[in-house]
């Protein structure tokens, strides 16, 4: 009890995770359209219908070309390309031209020269009233009058119509351009093409010649601004010139003072030379100490140069040679000796008066050298200044200079490009020329009616085709045995064809009330298929229920207790509680006690169960409906009676309620030695059916396996595939067969 309890409580709306889609099939493809192939039929003739009815109320068009040979390259005389954007000379200049052929501005010009939009017969369709205006009556579209449109409306509506209805295609590997229209009129299909190029080409030479006009205002004008700015600035030149009294700057000012620079830098280093010359001198001079006298200054090389000083050397040394003879010769108070000693005095103070003189003219010297160094830098800084300031004065004169230059080039070339441009030869050359004018077409190129009215059968094919398969696509239910174990992964247990019944017969009976039927030989293999399913187990509990109301299941549960009560003693219980039937369709006595009854009341089961007239089947009713019948059938109470049941009748069929809408099967199962789960045919989804499935494999029931109920076997035969000679042959062939 409690272990039924425990399942009872299970999340029956969890589910595991859904299996893969349907690969795609498509032999079960080709049955779909073969199915539907009369919907499909019908669908193809009614498009065509209207295809036919569509293509002949379609007016003929006429087609007409006109070929232009495009100048792509034209002799230049001038070279102007400012002024004239030359030729590509590749694909794109000749697509070029071919949108200016189909501008809006040559269709605008067209309809004013053929005076198109006067012509009722070939203004556009823009200014006719819409279709559903045409249908509708004019009361109920608008209640004000309708206005004409204006010219301008109707000549823009023209060259739109112009514009879509022709065609300018560029022949490979030319320079051709073909012009073609198309128009319900053949004369004005010729017309166009001719006046679209005449007009191409008009327009291309006026276009020209206002671009022409336009240069030469701009050539003009620009020449006489550039006139100007060159006399303004060639009087600037020379107004600078007078003002700095510059003749030639860069021969003679310039040469003169880069020479003057270049002598000052020599004399210069000469000086700074001399002046180091007098110091380094004037150091040794400096660096003899007074003490050593004026033997130690004679020895200075400064010293020894001076002339003065060696001739007064020399004196020195006649007047000490003289000395020296007279003092051998006499004594020191002979009057020569005197006279000599005198000389030899007069010498030394000579030669050091001398060697005074020398050292003073050093000091003099090394003065001398730095005012004549001072004065050179001097006059090399004041040679450097005025040549930086003639730089100067030639960078400014530089850039006057290259302004009258520009100006002067500037103005000879415009001068040049006008000259160019009022040359007329080339003006006058076309861009294109006519090859081969557009001639009044004599029969109709179009439309094709054989080929809309083709395309639409096709395209009609194909839809009604997609159609089929999409709808078979969405259609989920299980049509045959084979989808059946294909897609609920259970055996197929049997099969019941789908039955006519008169309408005061009912089908729960048909077993017993007509044995000879196709109806009551698929409930002999069922009941076959059931016995044969555990032949080690003399006793059978089958439980049959169904996902959904409506399925047959109570018809399969009483048909087959029927079959079975031919070979053992069988009991039907109705365990439908929610909506019990058996009684009535079984004919039950009045007030018979039943299943809700026997459980709740202890009654004994011989008191409940009544045999049905004309069989041995033994119906054990729902009796009384309770308040909750999930408690009854769940209680220890019901496991008893049933397993009291159990030991009176050899086999017991109970019919239950649908899987999905109540968990009262879940519970009989437990007690239950074997499931049938009923699936009708062409009307149950399979995913609902295995969900139904699942629920019963969550709690451990033993499926048996699925009836499929209700199948039209001429149907499945036809558009399926199976069952090929098994139904209407066979039975009409030993008189089985009814419909």
């Amino acid at each position: 009890m409690n272990t039924l309890r425990e399942r009872e409580l299970v999340s029956f709306g969890e589910l595991p995770p859904d299996e893969p889609e349907e690969t795609l099939d498509l032999v079960r493809y080709w049955r779909a359209v073969n199915r539907n192939k009369w919907r499909i039929a019908a669908l193809v003739a009614a498009v065509a219908l209207l295809a036919v009815l569509y293509a002949q109320s379609l007016p003929s068009v006429y087609q007409a070309t006109a070929t232009i040979l495009v100048e792509t390259s034209r002799p230049k005389v001038v070279s102007i390309e400012d002024v004239y954007n030359g030729s590509l000379g590749s694909y794109e200049y000749l697509y070029t031209q071919a949108g200016i052929l189909q501008s809006r501005e040559l269709a605008t010009r067209l309809v004013r020269k053929l005076d198109l939009a006067s012509r009722p017969e070939h203004r556009p369709r823009a200014d006719s009233k819409p279709w559903y205006a045409r249908v509708l009556p004019a009361s109920i579209m608008s209640s004000k009058p309708a206005v004409p449109p204006s010219p301008e409306v109707l000549e823009r509506g023209m060259a739109a119509a112009i514009q879509s209805a022709t065609n300018v295609k560029v022949v490979r590997n030319s320079q051709l351009l073909e012009i073609s229209f198309q128009s319900t009129d053949p004369q004005l299909a010729a017309q166009v093409p001719n006046a679209l190029a005449d007009l191409y080409i008009t327009a291309d030479l006026e276009a020209r010649f206002k671009m022409h006009e336009r240069a030469m205002a701009f050539l003009s004008e620009q020449s006489e601004a550039l006139k100007k700015k060159l006399v303004a600035s060639e009087k600037a030149l020379q107004e600078f010139r007078e003002r700095e009294k510059i003749l030639d700057i860069k021969g003679l000012s310039l040469g003169g003072a880069t020479r003057e620079i270049e002598q000052l830098t020599t004399s210069l280093i000469e000086a700074r030379r001399k002046r180091a010359e007098a110091e380094a001198a004037l150091d040794q001079v400096k660096g003899v100490r007074v003490a050593d006298g004026v033997v130690a200054v004679e020895a200075l090389p400064a010293v020894l140069r001076s002339s003065l000083v060696q001739r007064a050397k020399d004196q020195l040394a006649d007047a000490e040679r003289r000395l020296a003879d007279a003092s051998k010769r006499y004594g020191s108070e002979h009057p020569r000796m005197i006279a000599a000693q005198a000389e030899l005095r007069a010498a030394q103070e000579n030669l050091e008066r001398q060697v005074r003189v020398v050292i003073a003219s050093i000091q003099k010297e090394y003065e001398a050298a730095r005012a004549n160094e001072a004065a050179t830098e001097r006059a090399l800084t004041r040679a450097k200044a005025d040549v930086q300031s003639l730089n100067r004065k030639e960078f400014q004169l530089a850039s006057l200079e290259r302004e009258v230059s520009t100006n002067r080039q500037l103005y000879d070339l415009f001068m040049q490009r006008s000259k160019e441009t009022n040359v007329s030869s080339e003006l006058q050359s076309a861009v294109a020329r006519v090859i081969d004018p557009a001639v009044v077409p004599t029969s109709p190129s179009g439309p094709n009616k054989r080929r809309i009215v083709l395309i639409a059968v096709f395209a009609a094919l194909l839809v009604g085709m997609a159609l089929a398969v999409l709808i078979e696509r969405l259609d989920n239910t299980v049509k045959t045995s084979h989808e059946t174990e294909a897609k609920l992964e259970l055996p197929t247990i049997g099969v019941v064809h789908k039955t006519k019944v008169k309408r005061d017969q009912h089908i729960e009976r048909l077993f017993l009330e007509d044995t000879a039927s196709a109806f009551a030989e698929d409930i002999r293999t069922l009941r076959s298929g059931v016995l044969l399913s555990a032949l080690d187990s003399p006793q059978k509990t089958v439980l049959v229920t169904s996902a959904l109301p409506g399925e047959g299941k109570s018809t399969v549960a009483a048909n087959l207790a029927f079959a079975l009560s031919h070979v053992k003693k069988t009991l039907l219980i109705d365990a439908d509680m929610r909506r019990p039937q058996m009684g009535h369709v079984l004919g039950a006595p009045p007030h018979t006690p039943g299943l809700s009854n026997l459980v709740a009341e202890d009654l004994e089961p011989g008191r409940c169960v009544f045999t049905v007239q004309g069989s041995d089947l033994c119906v054990l009713t729902s009796g009384r409906i309770p308040a909750n019948p999930l408690e009854l059938l769940s209680a220890h109470r019901f496991v008893e009676v049933l397993e009291k049941l159990k030991g009176l009748f050899e086999a017991i069929v109970i019919d239950s309620a649908p899987v999905q809408m109540v968990s009262d099967p879940l519970v009989i199962s437990q007690v239950a030695s074997a499931v049938l789960y009923v699936v009708r045919a062409d009307d149950t989804p399979y995913p609902v059916a295995r969900q139904g499935i699942r629920r019963l494999q969550r709690v451990n029931a033993h499926i048996l396996g699925v009836v499929l109920n209700q199948l039209d076997v001429a149907k499945a035969e036809k558009y399926y595939g199976e069952y090929s000679g098994y139904g209407s042959r066979y039975y009409r062939k030993h008189g089985y067969y009814k419909r």
